[in-house]
């Protein structure tokens, strides 16, 4: 099993945590063959929350991939357009079996000095 961890603001961390987010969206998709998310909520909270693993990887245009997702997306049309402006591609991450940390983690404990910008491999 491989896994990265990803960077995202904390309200969409806590969205996920919760189930209301069931995909998490990229410009960029990962390498090959990563089976796992775990997720670092960024600044002002700066703790690493809780893992789930990746169900199905989706790639296709923001317009389809929208469509597709907005039932379980966990974040508005309006900002989701403003997220791929410009672009002809997306990535969706469909996350099932989600965990929540019982304490929040240090990026330190993965061996992980910075905040990556986007995501980063872990193992």
């Amino acid at each position: 099993m491989s896994t990265m961890l990803l960077s995202i603001k904390p309200e969409y961390a806590k969205l996920i945590m919760q189930g209301k987010k069931q995909f998490e969206f990229r410009k960029t998709k990962c390498r090959n063959g990563i089976t796992r998310i775990v997720f670092y909520a960024s600044s002002p909270q700066k703790e690493v929350v809780g893992e789930a693993e990746i169900d199905e990887i989706l790639k296709d245009t923001p317009a389809r991939i929208w469509k597709q997702t907005k039932d379980a997306a966990g974040i508005s049309k309006k900002f989701f357009s403003q997220y791929y402006a410009g672009k002809d591609r997306a990535i969706a991450y469909r996350l099932k079996n989600v965990v929540v940390y019982d304490q929040p983690r240090a990026l330190s404990e993965y061996g992980i000095e910075h905040a990556p910008q986007s995501f980063v491999y872990i193992d």
